[in-house]
């Protein structure tokens, strides 16, 4: 299920400065491709992505603000700064919701940032987000794991149709740590 937070502007534009520095092949990333898509495309995607993921469960997505993922992060796991995507898994020791598996929140301006400047579409974009989200809410943890939810997120990536994952694009983001000197 795909909700859309009251307090998003859905077709805001991304700052300036992030359509300046997206450029694909030198061309500025069209404002076009930064809206929003249809709640019932991502409700398809997420039902797809959830398949291939093999997770079990009703999944909520809620599509938000970086204030909101902001407020959630500092909530929930003690860091005080927006983020793009935070998975909350189900409790799944309360019979009642053992039909659940979790919800995801969505920062729009966050994914909006992001595809400006890796140079795709905004649909792209949360695609990305849901899937690695997914991930977690599966059980993987790219933070604590020796590079297994890497690996399935750029298999599942590749199968989905998606462009570079989140984990490839911090590890590609990493200054290499200097040779010690002979």
């Amino acid at each position: 299920m795909i909700l859309l937070d009251p307090d998003l502007k859905p077709d805001a534009a991304p700052p300036s400065t992030a359509l300046k520095r997206a450029t694909v092949s030198g061309a500025r990333a069209k404002p076009s491709h930064l809206r929003l898509p249809p709640a019932r495309s991502l409700a398809r995607f997420l039902t797809e992505a959830q398949a291939a993921v093999r997770l079990r469960g009703q999944v909520t997505v809620l599509l938000t603000t970086d204030a909101l993922l902001r407020k959630l992060n500092r909530r929930f796991l003690g860091k005080n700064k927006a983020t793009d995507v935070l998975s909350f898994p189900a409790n799944t020791t309360a019979p009642a919701i053992e039909k659940l598996a979790g919800e995801l929140a969505i920062s729009i301006p966050a994914a909006r940032r992001q595809a400006a400047e890796q140079g795709h579409a905004l649909s792209k974009e949360i695609k990305v987000l849901i899937l690695h989200g997914l991930l977690h809410l599966a059980g993987y943890d790219h933070e604590a794991d020796a590079g297994e939810m890497a690996r399935r997120e750029r298999l599942l990536r590749t199968r989905l149709g998606l462009p570079l994952g989140l984990i490839e694009r911090a590890v590609a983001v990493k200054p290499r740590a200097k040779a010690p000197r002979p």
